[in-house]
């Protein structure tokens, strides 16, 4: 890479400075070396010499990776103002306000994107996930089966389409679904997978199954909090409370985004009258996710305990 760089800093020097093709090649190899504001500086240089959109999407890029995403989103819109219309321009707008939480900003502009190019299938499949958690299964249940009307056949697709037939209470075609997603699934997908079925097995009321599952995937990767969380909470339905701390520790020290596990920890370590280790808990599940309101009222709980001792 570094021999790439001498060769585009030598011919940019060569051509005088003036054609933005070498100095696109230039901000390109010290992207790669991690010089962002060197890659920057050549990049808007270049801009500045020819109005490209591929200019435009990589300073956006850098913009992002030095955690500035208004600026990228400024970057975008002002392309987007010299080539209205242009798709990978809305895309990257849709991207960086879904990325901001800004979410109808998002869906308007994978709508407009839709409407340009209506086989689409990042838009087709943020506007089904986006449906599908909004509570609206029937709706992303179209979206996802348009991707497969489209090609777009794998094991993931399939696992999505199971869970909108199933919350949308077509229940007979949900198991078919998740079959053929076990069938396409590789190692890596085969995990959330089972923890799916598992959801779906809690909704019919089969704990058993459910327990089943969530042990499958836990066994298939051993790190998955999600499955850990609620095989924990299943053990608690059986009194095994030890287990179900083991479960919720283990998930815990997996992943540090699941507010779900320290929540029960706490809940357990209040049950058990460790108020100490509850308030700690608690606390972490509250840094992860400060408006979930199970944590809020049980700290409220604890501190007034702590209050009267």
């Amino acid at each position: 890479m570094r021999k790439a760089l001498e060769l585009a800093a030598y011919a940019t020097n060569e051509v005088g400075f003036t054609d933005w093709w070498w100095k696109e090649r230039l901000g390109k190899a010290y992207y790669q070396l991690g010089m962002l504001r060197e890659a920057e500086k050549q990049l808007t240089s270049a801009a500045k010499n020819q109005d490209m959109l591929v200019l435009t999407h990589q300073l956006a890029k850098i913009a992002l990776r030095l955690d500035q995403p208004l600026s990228a989103l400024q970057l975008y819109t002002e392309a987007a103002g010299r080539h209205p219309n242009d798709v990978g321009l809305l895309l990257g707008q849709a991207r960086v306000h879904e990325a901001l939480g800004h979410r109808q900003e998002a869906l308007e502009l994978y709508q407009k994107v839709l409407s340009l190019d209506a086989s689409n299938a990042e838009a087709i499949a943020c506007l089904a996930a986006d449906y599908f958690y909004s509570d609206q299964p029937e709706l992303a249940l179209r979206y996802y089966r348009r991707l497969l009307q489209m090609g777009v056949v794998n094991a993931e697709a399939w696992t999505n389409l199971g869970l909108c037939c199933f919350y949308a209470g077509q229940y007979d075609l949900c198991l078919t679904c998740f079959e053929r997603g076990l069938a396409m699934a590789d190692d890596t997908s085969l995990p959330d997978i089972w923890y799916n079925i598992g959801q779906v097995a809690i909704g019919i009321g089969d704990l058993s199954w459910a327990h089943q599952c969530f042990r499958l995937a836990v066994t298939l990767n051993p790190a998955h909090p999600e499955a850990l969380n609620n095989l924990g909470v299943l053990e608690i339905r059986k009194g095994k409370v030890q287990q179900a701390a083991g479960y919720f520790r283990s998930g815990a020290k997996a992943a540090d985004h699941v507010f779900e596990l320290h929540y029960n920890l706490a809940l357990l370590a209040h049950k058990q009258g460790d108020l100490q280790e509850a308030v700690s808990q608690v606390d972490q599940a509250l840094v992860i996710n400060p408006e979930h309101t199970d944590s809020l009222d049980l700290k409220k709980q604890l501190r007034a305990q702590l209050m009267a001792l």
